[in-house]
């Protein structure tokens, strides 16, 4: 380039690189474009009147970089690069332990394809962050005012969403699996997301760097240099922006990408632009905080006097919700790709830094997690500060790059003792976790740390040299403990910090439901799992704790609230519970309900309604809901009214996909309000008399349906037998059931088993006809390979038809008593998976039924006959007028004459015995001795014939003739008596 510039303040960069690129390239060309053009990208950015400063995000040297120019500057506004919604709830920071996410939510969407929901942006703040050192200078500050200017988190998905969601899902699948789903599935917004992308620059970075991983090289070449004491703020600000311009030019050609990162500019001058122009503020009094790539922005609306115009587009409809997370280093880490332990090294260098440096950070005040000092100490730092708040003169920003490029690094004199710290405390921790480690290890730690820092070219070892050289002096063949020495090292180096949000920044549901569990006695914020024991017999008042632990179970993740004792069913309550509660460790999914609700009760309720009302909702689903809502929240209007859905949704189902389950949960709820309502509910007799038709309708179809299970056409058949005397109740007609039957014609084996099992219930085929067809399958050898497969069907017939247990116990002992070893070993295999997989549920009933046929003891086996083996008894005879008396009962009498006469004192009969040889009386003489239960009996049949006389015919014969078979219905009964 040609003109003013070259005499201004990089002339002699400019220069130097021209001649670099000469010789290089061999003459101008796209190299010297490149080069040139990132000079004068730091120099417009130097000139800007709005004072930019260049962040990366989670950078020590940027966050001590950012505290020692707020502190000399002072400004007055401060314009973050943060989405402009999150603004609100930077002030309930300073009631959280850090680190923690700031978070927008949105559950239903509205302007954004449903699929997509729920939306969920994040954006984690440390303590070791520039961004959180300007959120405390300015919260904390009187006068100074904070402005966020990115893009809202609408705007977020509208603009970027795919290539942020996809980033982020590879990210999270490469960092540990519980700390690194804090966030969850939320798409990551950072301030200063600052990497290479252009992939054969960050390898050539990394391989002529020997390092291992972006994280790595940035720590030795930016961030080490950077946080020296001698880096001034101008060295600072320009290196910075030289590396941004450095990204941005040798950025791949993606143009949505680049559209996107171009439109996040534009929206952050103008929103900066108009804030200006709204308040009259002086640009000079103001300090832009962005990422090193957006600080060198080429951009028209760049600058405080830009002169683009860029039209904001409106937010969608969609309801959003913001609140505060746990967050932690690990989740940081797998979120935006960094190495697995890169932000806990980053902790300890700002620790490290501050100490160096001696830059006081700026804390929230209050802020958890910090160590409070004494009063006499806070007001000689206050002094102090107040001494240290005049406002620095402004620079001429003269040239700082070229003499930063060219200096040498130099050996801090306290690298020694630190590496000697380090070598011994890996040490110990190796022996803590089992590894046979000695003062020799420590030496040779150390000397390895000092051997790879030289063979890589740098100064001083780093934290990432002793860590490969720990795990090369000390690591064996296999690890003695859970954690290998690269663990090790990361805990030593600071270990996985995670934050936690305070009570005062909770939710309202969130605070609501450990106001509910008090009465526990626990420190629910605590990370890790607490056991919790409720005894409500002798404290009633923890009845109200058990149901929001059952509520809490039903809405949180596995793990959040697990019981250990006591279970809730329908008409079922335990008196004695205990519970594993991990809430502390489970706070961003209980923050993420009160995003749905001000209570449990409420958000339950709209998950009950929301999964009963949805578009793929099955019959089985809204039963379930049915039961959660009774169960749960004892609401019989919200179970009234999800059962009547229940009813039209079984209405428009054409499978039968759903109908084991729909059984089992029809039948609860009934054996439910049986036992505790007066009545059952008019939905529940509704769905019984629809179910009774619904099912009779599709009984045919799902017998010759191929996609239809035996399981499935099973449960069809145990709704219809178990439900039937109800539904006939109701006013359904049997004949539907027994056509739905005739019209069935299976060809699958174990569906015609079933068949048949229905045919027995129904009454058109007999036992022994059923007994009958088994054995025919027995003896032909073309259906014995398919024999397994009918038995499934009886198996799964047991549901329907649970008497039918002996003929099905009989039809495996008949199978391993009639197949020979050639084709019953073979077949063994396949009979055991097809009932496990097909009938595991109802091989406990066959077990049952098999233990109280077959003998209890060894012995007794080899002289057991089978019951169905066992010849019939033939049948009794009776006694006719003609003679042939079956004297076996009567001859117990006489035999035994104290019982009778005991029976008859206690009737009132004074009559004696009778001979032996004398006939029986019969029935007439004993209607005439005992009028009383003729009449009785006159009186029923409606018959006003009266008693004769002694001396005219009997009243007895008169009734005898009038109702013969009355009369022979009672002598009959007499006389087998």
């Amino acid at each position: 380039m040609s003109g003013p510039q070259e005499k201004g303040t990089f002339a002699a960069l400019r220069g130097q690189l021209q001649d670099a690129a000469t010789v290089f390239a061999g003459g101008p060309d796209a190299l010297e474009g490149i080069l040139l053009g990132m000079v004068d990208d730091v120099d417009r950015a130097v000139r800007e009147p709005l004072e930019i400063f260049p962040v990366c995000h989670h950078s020590p040297a940027s966050a001590t970089a950012m505290a020692r120019r707020l502190r000399e500057k002072q400004p007055k506004v401060v314009y973050l690069e943060l989405c402009e919604d999150m603004a609100p709830l930077l002030t309930e920071l300073r009631n959280c332990r850090l680190p923690v996410a700031v978070q927008a939510f949105a559950g239903d969407v509205d302007g954004f394809p449903q699929d997509w929901a729920p939306l969920s942006v994040v954006a984690p703040i440390t303590e070791a962050s520039a961004e959180y050192q300007a959120i405390a200078y300015a919260l904390d500050t009187p006068g100074v005012e904070l402005v966020l200017v990115d893009r809202s988190a609408d705007h977020v998905f509208q603009w970027d969403t795919g290539g942020e969601q996809t980033e982020e899902a590879a990210a999270e699948d490469t960092g540990p699996p519980a700390e690194a789903a804090l966030h969850g599935e939320a798409v990551g917004v950072e301030l200063g997301d600052l990497r290479p992308r252009f992939a054969e620059l960050e390898e050539h970075l990394l391989r002529h760097g020997k390092v291992r991983h972006w994280s790595e090289w940035w720590h030795q070449y930016v961030e080490v240099p950077l946080g020296d004491s001698a880096a001034d703020h101008d060295t600072y600000r320009q290196v910075m922006f030289l590396i941004g311009s450095l990204f941005r030019r040798l950025a791949p050609g993606d143009g949505a990408r680049v559209c996107v990162d171009e439109d996040r500019e534009r929206y952050m001058w103008t929103r900066m632009r108009e804030h200006l122009a709204s308040t009259g503020t002086d640009p000079a009094d103001c300090l832009y905080v962005c990422g090193a790539f957006h600080a060198v922005s080429s951009v028209e609306e760049f600058g405080a006097h830009g002169t683009g115009t860029f039209a904001i587009s409106p937010r969608t409809a969609t309801t959003w919700q913001y609140g505060l997370i746990p967050s932690s280093h690990a989740a940081i880490e797998a979120q935006f790709g960094l190495a697995a332990g890169s932000v806990s090294i980053a902790s300890t260098e700002w620790a490290k830094s501050l100490k160096r440096t001696r830059v006081r950070p700026y804390r929230l005040a209050g802020q958890a997690g910090t160590k409070k000092s004494s009063a006499r100490k806070t007001s000689a730092a206050k002094a102090r500060g107040t001494q240290a708040v005049v406002p620095a003169p402004e620079s001429s920003a003269a040239d700082r790059l070229s003499g930063f490029l060219r200096r040498p690094p130099v050996l801090d004199g306290l690298d020694e003792a630190e590496l000697l710290g380090w070598s011994v405390d890996i040490v110990r921790a190796a022996r803590r976790n089992g590894y046979l480690a000695s003062t020799a290890d420590a030496i040779a730690v150390f000397e390895t740390s000092v051997l790879l820092a030289g063979m890589r070219d740098r100064a001083k070892p780093t934290p990432y040299d002793f860590q490969d050289a720990a795990v090369t002096c000390i690591e064996k063949d296999a690890v003695p403990g859970r954690r290998d020495v690269r663990r090790l090292v990361e805990i030593m180096m600071g270990g996985d910090r995670i934050g936690q949000v305070g009570y005062d920044a909770l939710p309202p549901l969130a605070r609501d439901v450990h106001d509910r569990l008090a009465p526990l006695g626990l420190k629910l914020q605590q990370r890790g799992v607490q056991r919790a024991l409720l005894d409500m017999a002798s404290r009633p008042e923890l009845q109200a704790c058990s149901d929001v632990l059952w509520m809490l179970r039903r809405l949180m993740p596995h793990g959040a609230a697990r019981p250990i004792m006591g279970e809730r069913r329908l008409g079922e309550r335990s008196i004695q519970e205990s519970w594993d509660l991990a809430l502390g460790t489970h706070q961003r999914a209980l923050i993420e309900l009160g995003y749905e609700g001000v209570s449990i009760e409420q958000v339950l309720e709209q998950r009950l309604r929301r999964d009963a009302y949805a578009p793929q909702a099955t019959t089985a689903t809204v039963l379930a809901a049915v039961e959660d809502a009774t169960l749960y929240l004892r609401s019989r209007r919200l179970a009234d009214e999800l059962g009547t859905h229940a009813l039209k949704v079984l209405g428009t189902e054409r499978s039968v996909d759903g109908a084991p389950e729909v059984l089992r949960r029809v039948r609860g709820l009934l054996a439910y309000y049986r036992t505790s309502e007066p009545v059952l509910p008019q939905w529940i007799e509704s769905f019984v008399k629809t179910g009774y038709a619904h099912y009779c309708t599709l009984l045919p179809v799902a017998f010759r349906d191929e996609d239809a299970t035996v399981g499935q056409v099973a449960a069809m058949l145990g709704f219809l037998f178990s439900m039937e005397n109800l539904a006939l109740s109701l006013g359904c007609d049997r004949a539907q059931l027994e056509l739905a039957v005739a019209q069935s014609h299976p060809e699958e084996p174990s569906k015609t088993a079933l068949l048949w099992a229905a045919q027995v219930q129904l009454g058109t085929l007999s036992r022994a006809e059923l007994r009958g067809r088994c054995d025919a399958l027995l003896d032909n050898p073309l259906v014995v390979p398919a024999y397994p497969r009918y038995l499934s069907g009886f198996v799964h017939a047991l549901e329907p038809v649970p008497g039918l247990a002996d003929v099905v116990v009989e039809a495996v002992s008949n199978a391993f008593g009639r197949l020979p070893d050639a084709v019953l070993l073979p077949w063994l295999p396949l009979l055991i998976t097809t009932l496990r997989s097909g009938a595991a549920e109802l091989a406990p009933l066959l077990i049952r039924e098999a233990g109280r046929i077959f003998p209890g003891r060894l012995a007794a086996l080899d002289a057991w006959i089978p019951p169905w083996r066992t010849p019939p008894a033939p049948p009794a005879t009776r006694r006719t007028r003609s003679g042939g008396h079956d004297r076996r009962g009567a001859a117990l009498l006489p035999a035994h004459p104290a019982t009778c006469d005991a029976v008859a004192e206690l009737l009132g009969c004074t009559q004696g015995w009778a001979s032996a040889d004398a006939p029986p009386p019969s029935g007439i003489g004993l209607l005439t001795a005992h009028p009383a239960t003729c009449a009785a009996v006159a009186d029923l049949l409606g018959c006003d014939g009266a008693w004769g006389t002694s001396g005219s015919s009997p009243s007895g014969a008169a009734l005898t003739n009038r109702h013969p078979a009355t009369a022979k219905a009672l002598e009959s009964l007499l006389t087998s008596t």
